[in-house]
Formats: structure tokens, sequence, C-alpha cells
């Protein structure tokens, strides 16, 4: 990844701020995208190339982030690095628009030198770059400061830090994408997946997770038995020792202080529906539309979901609407034109129902409208539908050799989970 110029820019295209890094691409490159994008702001692709420019851009409010390069470089990385840039101003304005850029040009100056060097990235994590840049002092005062020796080497901590108590809380988090036909069958199925931590760590504290045996990286064998689960797209925080995973498959980290996220990852594999849904719409009358929704858990009873929501779309011009159901709480929400299903908690191996019955208005199309696919969301606690588990998590300190407790949680939560109807 290589950059030529980074440009804020206000909602007419105008420059605010802008940083030269190579000095291959002249400032006036920006005319052409503004031109480019008014012409057809609602469609425009964030990442096109014009005259053999590269022109890669997110927007923020009323705010466009820009960034130019002449090279065949890697779009997605350089979008990454343009929300990572909207996080930090973010962070250190609170409000990040045109007037907090403009009151603060030394600032964003110091935040874009910092952040990336002749078009590569550099340090990108806030509190890193709090260290010795702050919204006082606009100088790098090196005395005062000390940057980690290993800064470069992906560590994203600063010294000193200390805590009476030190602990690691860890969430595996799993999100379950799954289209069903008219017919019941499965259409589309995967799983969206992150590892998310909140340390509370004193010092320079290493950690190294092992998940399941069973888990397979890259199309490389699994060292347990059973099923392997097959991780794509695993993408890691820049704290991961990249060259140690590549060679023994360790995850070895040294923490940012707080809240971040490790990993992410996604199985492509079949999903065995944790709810399944059956509907059935009676519209032969012309003066009414009645429904009923069949919903059932399919894991082990002694796990539980909580607040599952079943939304199922209604006609616009629907009316008086009359409900029956075996549990929960329903609604008519006109705003939505649906039906929304609330159930605090819904036991494994349970059923529900719910019926509805609307009335329709004297004078209709006779094109019978199209509805939106029933949509269901629920959280399962202490689950995870791919089989992934923590095995260990070490914690070591060299220095100050603490014991640390370690916090483990799973939790599982409906993605895209959606049923076509009839």
């Amino acid at each position: 990844m290589s950059l030529s110029s980074v440009f804020i820019l206000d909602g007419k295209g105008k420059i605010i701020i802008s940083r030269d890094y190579r000095g291959d691409v002249s400032a006036n490159c920006v005319d052409k995208f503004i031109s480019f994008i008014l012409d057809d702001d609602d469609t425009t692709t964030p990442v096109f190339e014009i005259n053999g420019i590269n022109y890669i851009h997110v927007k923020h409010q009323n705010l466009y982030i820009l960034a130019v390069s002449t090279r065949n470089s890697d779009a997605s990385m350089i979008l990454m690095f343009l929300y990572k840039l909207v996080d930090v101003l973010t962070e250190y304005f609170q409000n990040l628009e045109e007037e907090s850029i403009r009151d603060n040009f030394v600032i964003t100056y110091e935040l874009l030198d910092e952040m990336m060097d002749f078009g590569y990235p550099q340090t990108t994590e806030t509190d890193l770059l709090k260290q010795y840049i702050t919204q006082k002092g606009h100088e790098l005062h090196k005395a005062q400061v000390r940057i980690p020796d290993n800064a470069t080497m992906g560590v994203c901590r600063p010294d000193g830090i200390k805590y009476r108590k030190n602990e690691v809380f860890l969430d595996v988090i799993e999100k379950v994408n799954l289209l069903f036909g008219t017919n019941g069958a499965i259409l589309q199925s995967d799983i969206e997946g992150k590892i998310k931590l909140k340390t509370f760590l004193s010092g320079m504290p290493e950690l190294k997770l092992g998940l399941s045996d069973r888990v397979q990286f890259d199309n490389r064998m699994a060292r347990g038995g059973g099923k392997a689960i097959e991780m794509e797209d695993v993408q890691f925080h820049q704290c991961v020792n990249l060259p140690r995973f590549e060679q023994d498959r360790v995850i070895s980290f040294i923490p940012p202080d707080g809240k971040f996220i490790l990993m992410t990852y996604r199985l492509s594999q079949t999903v065995k529906p944790l709810f399944e849904i059956e509907s059935y719409i009676d519209n032969n009358s012309s003066s009414k539309v009645e429904y009923l929704i069949k919903i059932r858990s399919n894991f082990k009873e002694r796990s539980q979901a909580n607040n599952v929501q079943i939304i199922v779309p209604v006609p616009a011009d629907v009316s008086s609407p009359k409900f029956r159901k075996s549990g929960g709480d329903v609604k008519y929400a006109p705003e939505l034109n649906s039906i929304v299903w609330d159930l605090a908690r819904f036991p494994g191996a349970k059923e529900h129902k719910m019926s509805a019955h609307f009335k329709l208005p004297s004078i209709t199309s006779d094109e019978a409208p199209e509805l939106a696919p029933i949509a269901v969301k629920f959280q399962i606690p202490y689950f995870t539908v791919s089989g992934v588990q923590v095995r260990y998590l070490k914690i070591l300190e060299r220095k100050m050799k603490y014991t640390a407790m370690p916090w483990v949680r799973y939790i599982t939560k409906a993605g895209n989970y959606i049923v076509r109807t009839q």
C-alpha cells in the first residue's frame, strides 16, 4: 500500500486540509474527483480511476476523506486506513466536522504526519498517538514522553500502566446469516465471528490465545479429531505477532489498554437453523388478511435465547389489528408496515405461535403487494454455533509477574436471519 496524498474536503469539494506524501500528484486532481462525485453522488463507487490516478474516498457527515495514488495499491487497505483516520480524528475532536478540522489545523497535520510516512501507514492506534500528540500542546516533547522501543513491531500500548486488579474479559461473538426460501430450504448460510477483548492489565504483558484443536486456518490441517472448523477471511489486530502465528499458529500479542477487536473471521459452512419459522398467510378475502406464524427453537433445552424478535411485514393499508399468541408481546408497527413479536426469553426445544387478523380497505389494487421477508433477531449467551472454543488464555508479564484473571464469554446473535414468504 502506498498513497500519494490525503485530502479532507468539505461538502462542496473545497480542500480544508491536505498532506502530500510523495509529490507525484497535483492538488488539481481534486477537481476531477468532485466533478465525478457531483455527476452521480448516490451511486459513486468509493474507488475509481481517472487518467492514471486512483481515487479512494469515504464520506463522513459533511466531509469527504480522499486518498489518491498513482500506484496499483491495495484499495481495501487504503479504505481501512481512511476509516481509521476518521476514528482517530473523532477520538481527538469528539465530533468530526468541518469546523473541528478548521479549529485544529496543527493537530490534524501532526496526526497525518504520524499516521503515515512517505505514503505508508505508521502508528494508527489512538492511545499511542495521544502519548505525544495532545490538544493542549502541539509539539512533541520527547523528554516527557517515551514511546516503547518495540512500537514499530505492532505494540499499541504505552509504558507505565498500572491496575490494582488485573483482569481480561474476552468475548467470542458470532453472527448467523441465514436465508430461507419459501419452501423452508436454506438458500444461503454463513457465520461472521469476532473475538473482542477488554483488558485491565499492568505493565507490558504478553498474551497467548489458544482456540479449539478443530480450528483450521487457511486450509491447514486441524490438530484435533472431529469435523474441522474452517475459518476464512481471518483478520488480526495489528498487535498480533504475525510471524509467530505463521510459524506455529499461536496467537501471541501485547494488547492495547481497554477495548479492541483481536480478530475477525468467517465460516461458510452450512448452519443448522437455530430457529425455524413457518408462516401461513390467508389473503383470499378482499376485506381481511390473516397470518399464522410458528417459531421453533432447535438448540438444546439447557440453552436460552434472549430478546427474540420476529418482524413480519404486512400491507401498508391494513387496519384494526387483532392478535393471539402463546407467549411474548405482539404489536402492529405502522411506521414499519410490520407486525413486531417480542419474546424476552426463548428456551431450547420450544415452540410458540402467533396469529394476526387485519382488515383491508374496501377499494384495493388488483395487483397483490410484494412484501418483504420475515426477519428474526435473537441473542444466545454461552453458545457458539460454529463450535469455536477458547482452550487457554495465558498472561505473562515478565517484570511485574502478577497473576491475572481471564474471563471468557460466548454469544451468538442473529445477523441477516431472513425467511421468505409466498
